[in-house]
Parts: structure tokens; sequence; C-alpha cells
């Protein structure tokens, strides 16, 4: 059996600032050791958007951003392209049928598919996959 996981950005991005550490963001960080994340396809800009805001609020600057997106090139975190067709008519019910983002739902419609737990933060997230009978990633 598989150990791999879609992880979420909201477990992504604690990586990245000092003020939001987690020790479950820690453990799926050490996870990916042994392990590969996948993520949809909107994950690439909801990094670049998350990093533009903190630089935007001075709350990094633009080397820490670089470094920390190098960093991420590192990791095993696999993106899962979606035709838009897809993205618009099935991630949008689930959306729609679970109150999420479409950004969220695109998460939770890519561990659903490839029939794998999920890595998140996001008490929505947590609360749709739970409802979507779907296993959250816990500590190993």
């Amino acid at each position: 059996m598989s150990d791999d996981f879609v992880i979420d950005n909201s477990v992504v991005m604690t990586w990245c600032f000092k003020d939001e550490t987690s020790q479950y963001a820690d453990l799926v960080l050490d996870r990916l050791e042994v392990s590969d994340g996948f993520v949809p396809s909107i994950w690439p800009l909801e990094v670049c958007n998350v990093l533009l805001v903190a630089e935007r609020k001075n709350r990094i600057g633009e080397a820490d951003s670089a470094r920390f997106i190098a960093l991420l090139s590192e990791l095993p975190i696999i993106v899962e392209q979606e035709p838009p067709e897809r993205m618009i008519m099935e991630i949008f019910a689930l959306a729609r049928k679970h109150k999420l983002s479409s950004y969220d739902a695109s998460y939770l419609d890519l561990a659903m598919r490839k029939g794998l737990p999920i890595a998140t933060l996001d008490k929505n997230l947590i609360a749709a996959a739970k409802r979507s009978k779907l296993p959250i990633l816990k500590n190993k």
C-alpha cells in the first residue's frame, strides 16, 4: 500500500513562516522523506500568491521567497494536471456541495480520485473530507 498523500497549501505554507509553525506540518514534511505528496494544478499559483502577499506586507523578503521556492522544488511534490472542463464542472460541483472554495475543492477532489489521505490544517477542508469519508493524514 502506498504512503503517498495529497498535501494542502495550508500545510505547505507553514514551512515558510516562523510564526506559523505546526507540529503536524513538520510531521508532514518529514513524511515527504519516504512518500510523495500530490497537489492539484492550482497549487503553484497558490504558493506564489501567498509569497507575494507576504512580500507586500513586508513579512518576508524577495530572497526568502526565492529560497522557499527552491526548497519546494527539491521536495517530492507532484502537481496533477486537470483539464479545464473537469475543473469547471466536477470541482465546481464539489465546492458547491461542501461549501468550499474552488481551490480547497480541488485538493478534496484529487484525494478522492486517487484514494489518498489528505494532509491539511484547513478546518473546512477537514470537515468536507470527513463528510466524504476521506482519510485525513495522521501522524505516524
